[in-house]
């Protein structure tokens, strides 16, 4: 498969001594396009509302990298200004991923991402339950307390249809070709690879975030 996932290399303990949102200065000084982040050549849809940024995470469930990466990205979550929306988007690259990737749609439909997104990963990663199938999903969601029926109302239906859909076009307009990766503001794009490990990332999603505020472009 050619899409890679990106590993993350000592990310807690290196944010845990970085300031956050740096200034533009700074940023700029450290990270240049085409190396540390690609600029997309055409624009990628955003949800944002006018005046905010949007940053999206990439993800799937089943990557390692993905799973080793959520805490870190939980609490730099936590730090985001009021002028940045964030997303998160599960990837398809194949037809194997769609029933993972209506899994997370279907917990943000229902509000239940605060309650099973991190469970999710520790269940496929931690307790090892295949979770690559809609009846395993749906059955292991049951057993977290959620109406299973309600549930699979949810995730057969042609709401969580038409977002999967969208989901991997907004995959392909960032171009994604690895997880975990983010996409700012239907502009930039950069991962792991490209930053050097997801702390780097993060520094240069926040260096881009403060571009698109200096322009006005949120």
């Amino acid at each position: 498969m050619k899409r890679r996932e990106f590993s993350q290399v000592a990310a807690g303990a290196a944010l845990a001594t970085t300031g956050l949102l740096s200034p533009l200065a700074h940023a700029q000084a450290r990270f240049s396009a085409g190396k540390h982040y690609h600029i997309l050549d055409g624009r990628a849809p955003v949800e944002a509302p006018a005046g905010k940024i949007e940053v999206v995470e990439f993800f799937w469930y089943n990557c390692q990298h993905c799973n080793a990466f959520e805490p870190t990205l939980a609490a730099w979550i936590k730090t985001l200004p009021k002028d940045v929306s964030f997303r998160r988007s599960h990837v398809a690259f194949q037809d194997a991923f769609v029933p993972q990737q209506r899994l997370a749609l279907t917990l943000e439909a229902m509000g239940l991402v605060e309650k099973l997104h991190a469970k999710v990963f520790a269940a496929i990663h931690a307790e090892r339950v295949n979770l690559t199938t809609g009846d395993a999903i749906a059955e292991w969601v049951g057993r977290q307390g959620v109406d299973k029926a309600k549930f699979l109302e949810q995730y057969n239906s042609f709401s969580i249809q038409t977002k999967a859909t969208r989901a991997t076009q907004l995959q392909n307009a960032y171009k994604v070709e690895g997880v975990p990766a983010i996409g700012i503001g239907g502009r930039f794009y950069t991962d792991g690879s490209m930053a050097g490990n997801m702390e780097r990332a993060i520094q240069v999603t926040e260096g881009l975030i403060a571009e698109l505020r200096t322009k006005g472009a949120a």
